[in-house]
């Protein structure tokens, strides 16, 4: 499942399925050795910022050619911390570390385990939580951007409530899940051999589902299958590719077993109730602007592609 955003919410789900399946095999703790390898407006990127890139990049699977990918991302990075800057937008160490403890226990380590596998992977904790600042900064930016305004002007949850009834009716509801993911996971280079078997397997355990309580318990005696708590998500919020499965399945059932990049997997559906609140109407109220600007992975390409063509960039 991708739940990948530019909002910390969402960070937490970025790179949720990278750790899985790996093996002491895919650690790796290179010597690195610093020489600058570009000059961004002035501020320099080192060849140990690009590889510790290309380390994060190959932990979350990635093809092609991921040096010059990991050179144009810390580039991008770059360029966002100096527009964050110029829009004062700070994002404190207290809420990074907040978020890389949320990072943590999402994937069921503590944070020391997770210092552990950002070590030996060759990423370093430095390195994760310097992305995670500019991913929840850049956030902000193209918010402000959205709107038009500064990023120190966004509307509180109240204000998003008082707009929304000034167009008249009632404060609006949603739909909460409370959803748990099942995974059955299949190493990409046994996907053509294992593919038939995990389904089948996935396919008997969700005949079985009746309920999140017993998850784990039916999990027990199966190899490479990871129960993961998702928490509670409103309908507004469901990935697109899950949306309707989920909005389709009664609670207590089970949508249908889908092929993904991890394997093979489902969801259950926990629990689902009506809530009428500020965060859905700020939720709302915040999908509509975004609908008259642009999606937000859209609006991000092109602003760092402006920031780009200002920018002097000098290769060394």
């Amino acid at each position: 499942m991708n739940w990948v955003g530019i909002r910390v919410t969402s960070l937490g789900f970025l790179i949720a399925g990278a750790f899985v399946g790996l093996s002491a095999t895919d650690f790796v703790a290179p010597g690195f050795t610093a020489e600058i390898k570009y000059v961004v407006n002035g501020v320099p990127v080192t060849s140990v910022d690009v590889q510790r890139r290309v380390a994060f990049l190959k932990l979350q699977r990635r093809k092609g050619n991921v040096s010059q990918e990991a050179a144009d991302e810390m580039i991008d990075q770059a360029l966002r911390a100096e527009e964050m800057k110029r829009l004062n937008i700070r994002v404190t160490d207290e809420q990074v570390n907040a978020s890389y403890e949320r990072f943590a226990k999402g994937n069921k380590m503590t944070t020391a385990q997770l210092d552990t596998v950002l070590s030996k992977s060759g990423v370093t904790k430095t390195h994760f939580k310097d992305y995670m600042r500019s991913q929840m900064g850049w956030g902000q930016a193209i918010s402000a951007r959205a709107r038009g305004g500064a990023a120190g002007g966004r509307l509180t949850e109240q204000e998003m409530v008082r707009k929304m009834l000034e167009k008249g009716g009632a404060k609006p509801s949603a739909t909460e899940y409370m959803l748990q993911q099942v995974i059955f996971v299949v190493p990409a280079k046994e996907r053509g051999s294992l593919m038939g078997k995990r389904r089948k397997e996935a396919e008997a355990m969700r005949a079985r589902f009746n309920g999140c309580n017993s998850t784990r318990e039916f999990a027990k005696g199966l190899l490479d299958v990871t129960v993961r708590d998702l928490g509670r998500i409103l309908a507004p919020a469901l990935p697109p590719d899950w949306a309707e499965s989920i909005k389709s399945t009664k609670p207590g059932g089970a949508t249908a077993v889908r092929e993904t990049d991890k394997g093979v997997e489902f969801i259950g559906i926990c629990r689902a109730r009506e809530v009428s609140d500020d965060r859905v109407a700020q939720m709302l109220l915040s999908q509509e602007g975004a609908e008259k600007n642009q999606d937000a992975d859209g609006l991000s390409k092109k602003y760092t592609t402006e920031l780009r063509n200002k920018a002097k960039i000098v290769q060394r």
